[in-house]
């Protein structure tokens, strides 16, 4: 199957195709349901193509809102711009929209978004008609639905499938939460989260006076999801007839993204390998997981409907025991073996960090000592985006993560 991974950003997108990705997907400054996100202009996206082709990695570029009237103005010239520095798939969700990138650029490969809610195989087979070749599934969408949408649907029809990462309340996306209560529109790719915040009741006669209502005693988080992980069910997804598997994520760190994608890269090639080596390994694939931010983990519909114990996290807190704390810009060179980081995070000398390499496991090592550009000796390196010199270990490589624990 094809690992298909985030990219909020040109920093992202080039820590993904070095951790193993085969493709990746972004978002331009328009027509995107990340709003929030960096996401690329014009020169970044040409970048980022660039960087992504000469590695083998295919770009595919969200233009998936739900679109109003006002919206279809540029739209044309923006898919020409697309097609012109070779992105390799529009993924899409409104009908409007996809019906004139099906007019002014025929040739593009079109993938119909999860926000179009595509849960059974005569709407999958439906797109397949309109000149879609990939049909990414509701997050409703379960392996046994999953199995029998395959064996419906025209074998040259690709199927894509959310693997990993946050899961929403409300059908594939479509929720009205954030427009209500904060005015900012989900469908746009504005959503605010609200599913996410903590309610409390109050009563018609009584206002200002609110009331908890308590799920658990620091309070209820009724909407708030759990993270999806299918890291233990791979040959179940492959079995299904998914093709590509998607890792959700483009407002996450490239720790983040490094961390997932690379987990699951080694899980591919080890499933690819031998099925008992990716037996044997799925605990060490769940604890790496485990790592990074994340909300706990679950299997969402998958496996059975889920209920509340199975969903819902009642807590406003994510789990988290490693912070991104820089990434290497310059493997060693200097004649003392030191290298040029991008430190993002505070550590201090004598601290233990690690790096996390492309492939096998994470390398602790102690902070020696910490030189300014200029080599002048600091004990500790502040939270500021600065060039530091740092003695790094074996398998350092350009764009690797460094992380600590927390």
């Amino acid at each position: 199957m094809e690992l298909l991974a985030p990219a909020g950003s040109l920093e992202a997108l080039k820590t993904a195709v070095l951790y193993g990705a085969d493709a990746v997907y972004v978002g331009g400054e328009m027509y995107g349901l990340r709003a929030k996100a960096k996401n690329f202009d014009e020169e970044q996206l040409k970048e980022g193509v660039l960087y992504a082709h000469k590695h083998g990695v295919r770009v595919h570029v969200t233009v998936n809102i739900i679109a109003h009237n006002q919206h279809l103005e540029g739209l044309k010239e923006y898919l020409l711009f697309l097609e012109q520095i070779g992105v390799d798939a529009l993924i899409m969700a409104d009908a409007g929209m996809i019906s004139i990138a099906r007019q002014v650029v025929p040739q593009m490969e079109i993938h119909l978004s999860t926000q179009a809610s595509a849960t059974n195989y005569a709407t999958f087979q439906f797109w397949h008609e309109q000149g879609i070749k990939r049909v990414v599934a509701a997050r409703e969408v379960s392996l046994e639905e999953l199995s029998e949408i395959r064996q419906h649907t025209s074998r040259d029809l690709e199927i894509e499938a959310f693997a990993h990462g946050a899961m929403c309340i409300s059908i594939s996306g479509r929720c009205l939460l954030s427009n209500y209560l904060s005015g900012r529109d989900s469908n746009l790719g504005a959503c605010t989260h609200p599913c996410r915040w903590q309610y409390h009741l109050v009563e018609e006669s009584r206002p200002g006076e609110y009331f908890p209502v308590e799920e658990r005693a620091e309070g209820t988080y009724i909407f708030n999801s759990k993270d999806l992980c299918m890291i233990e069910y791979l040959p179940e997804l492959e079995q299904a007839g998914v093709s590509s598997i998607k890792i959700e994520g483009r407002m996450k760190t490239p720790l983040y993204v490094a961390m997932v994608t690379k987990i699951y890269r080694e899980a591919l090639d080890d499933l690819a390998k031998d099925a008992s080596l990716y037996a044997s390994k799925k605990q060490y694939y769940k604890e790496m997981l485990g790592k990074v931010s994340h909300r706990g983990y679950t299997t969402g519909f998958y496996i059975a409907p889920p209920g509340a114990e199975e969903q819902v996290y009642g807590t406003a807190e994510y789990i988290k025991r490693i912070d991104f704390i820089g990434k290497v810009l310059e493997a060693p060179k200097k004649p003392e073996g030191l290298s040029l980081v991008e430190q993002r995070g505070k550590f201090s000398e004598g601290e233990e960090i690690m790096i996390l390499p492309p492939k096998g496991p994470g390398i602790c090592f102690l902070v020696e000592q910490i030189l300014d550009e200029k080599g002048e000796r600091q004990a500790s390196a502040p939270h500021a985006q600065q060039k530091l010199w740092i003695k790094l270990p074996q398998g350092a490589e350009d764009g690797c993560i460094l992380a600590k624990k927390r």
